[in-house]
């Protein structure tokens, strides 16, 4: 049992995250941060790239930026619960914009959480380690 508790925890800290993010120093900081904490990030700096790099590198976990260029992170997040595919993949939305409003709209939409800019590292982290020990495995839509 305590190998099996082990192993689960080991797969959940090489998990693979998605920074979705126009801000490129963004992007960097988060990605040290995950990293350091073991796991593997891949970044995308647009909502058209940000639906291609999902299906691609298929991301256990999606940190969100509601301001885009080239598709909103409204229009991603609803592409991305469209897909049969991807909608299993939980959806961290981390943005600048004021929480009224558009938290509830977000979690409506099928975000796992909201955070506004500058976020608290270590509740971000623990909204991640536990979103990802919820997820259904990738590519496989809920039922429940």
């Amino acid at each position: 049992m305590q190998a099996e508790l082990t192993d689960s925890v080991l797969n959940l800290s090489r998990a693979k995250i998605m920074i979705v993010d126009d801000d490129p120093e963004l992007r960097m900081a988060l990605k040290v941060r995950l990293r350091a904490n073991q796991y593997e990030t891949v970044s995308a700096c647009d909502g058209y790239s940000a639906i291609a790099l999902a299906h691609k590198e298929r991301p256990n976990l999606i940190i969100l930026d509601l301001g885009l260029p080239a598709g909103n992170g409204y229009s991603v997040l609803k592409r991305l619960q469209e897909s049969d595919a991807l909608s299993s993949i939980p959806v961290i939305v981390l943005t600048a914009r004021d929480p009224l409003g558009n938290e509830e709209r977000t979690l409506d939409a099928g975000a796992t959480a909201f955070f506004q800019k500058p976020a608290d590292n270590n509740e971000l982290l623990e909204v991640i380690r536990a979103s990802l020990q919820t997820a259904s495995p990738w590519g496989q839509r809920s039922t429940s």
